[in-house]
């Protein structure tokens, strides 16, 4: 058996632990890793055991997940690179999992994406995501995005390449910086390969740059997930770079409706709930917002109900494909995850708990 909460909740603590899982440069360095049937594993201390190539080429069901239960890195490889990525498979049957599909004993996954000036290690222990998956019998995977804050990157904390805006610095990224909605794709697949995740039942969600990520990949690659959960970040494709208050359409225009669940302070100051002239945000909350549920052409809502002292529900429904848009705003809420390790969040509500009850319903 191993230990869920191995990794504490010291956020400083884990950030300075980040080079466990970082991403070029540690993948460079690990590139001699175990690499079986073309899927690579890098064991923990806390998960030793290895993966046989015979599931790892053809892909068996979750129940034989060639990952073992616990905290992993598996190496996920890009036009030749190979990145490590945070993977955290229940230590529970999968049988005896609520969310499993029993005729397979496949798994859903859900990605969880850090913020700017983050890693693996600090979004994880921030969200608790991991417990709730350990509760519930789903698998996590956090990567880490394409940019180095810093060069050299001590502190091993990334941005996400938001396809076309800046990063959180202000600069755009460099030619050749790794396409994350690529690479977004390779963890999936990955994983689906290694036979721990069920392809139909791929959700993402992240706090602030990591929304924003999460937002993109759901414009880009609506083909491979079943719902988002964008937190502190939500957009509906990037601002106009000749209006930012306005969204440019063409940046999202998926080509089916995703179900949106996502929260919002309307204090945040980083990513501010009525927008600002950022090329990197832009756009106020509420706009995009009403964009998903146009996109998803929802003809019921918003429907506004409150939900604590503080906390706001505004629902869209009546979709197409049921692909609901739910927005819970926080009056005077902080730039943080609702019930998250932050002494500036609201614990009125769990985004953590909120999220997983809204992706149970969805599949595609």
């Amino acid at each position: 058996m191993h230990s869920t909460r191995f990794l504490g909740r010291g956020i400083a603590a884990l950030t300075a632990l980040g080079a466990v899982v970082a991403g070029p440069a540690y993948a460079a360095m690990t590139s001699g890793a175990d690499r079986l049937g073309g899927h690579g594993i890098i064991s923990t201390a806390t998960s030793t055991s290895t993966a046989t190539s015979d599931g790892a080429t053809t892909g068996r069901p979750a129940r034989d997940c060639a990952v073992p239960a616990g905290t992993s890195q598996v190496d996920v490889e890009l036009d030749g690179v190979a990145y490590p990525v945070r993977v955290h498979v229940p230590d529970v049957a999968p049988d005896a999992a609520p969310e499993t599909d029993h005729s397979t004993g496949a798994r859903p996954l859900v990605l969880n994406l850090h913020p700017s000036n983050g890693n693996a290690e600090s979004i994880s222990a921030y969200n608790d995501l991991d417990l709730t998956a350990d509760a519930e019998g789903f698998v996590t995977a956090a990567p880490n995005g394409a940019i180095p804050v810093a060069d050299p990157n001590p502190d091993q904390v990334w941005f996400w390449n938001v396809p076309g805006v800046p990063t959180t610095a202000g600069a755009y990224p460099p030619p050749g910086t790794r396409d994350d909605v690529e690479f977004l794709t390779a963890v999936i697949d990955e994983l689906v390969g290694l036979g721990c995740a069920d392809p139909r039942r791929v959700y993402v969600t992240g706090h602030s740059g990591g929304a924003r990520m999460a937002s993109a990949y759901a414009c880009a690659r609506p083909d491979k997930v079943a719902a988002i959960a964008p937190v502190a970040g939500l957009r509906a494709g990037r601002p106009s770079p000749d209006d930012p208050a306005a969204v440019e359409l063409q940046s999202c225009a998926p080509a089916r409706s995703v179900p949106v669940i996502t929260f919002h302070g309307d204090a945040d100051t980083v990513n501010p709930y009525q927008g600002n002239g950022d090329k990197r945000w832009g756009y106020t909350t509420q706009l995009a917002v009403q964009s998903w549920a146009r996109m998803n052409g929802c003809t019921t809502g918003p429907s506004v109900e409150p939900v604590t002292e503080h906390v706001t529900r505004e629902t869209y429904t009546t979709c197409r494909g049921r692909a609901d848009v739910v927005f819970y705003k926080v009056a005077g809420g902080t730039h943080s995850w609702p019930g998250g390790n932050d002494s500036s969040a609201t614990q009125e509500v769990s985004a953590t708990e909120l999220i997983w009850e809204f992706f149970t319903h969805y599949r595609r």
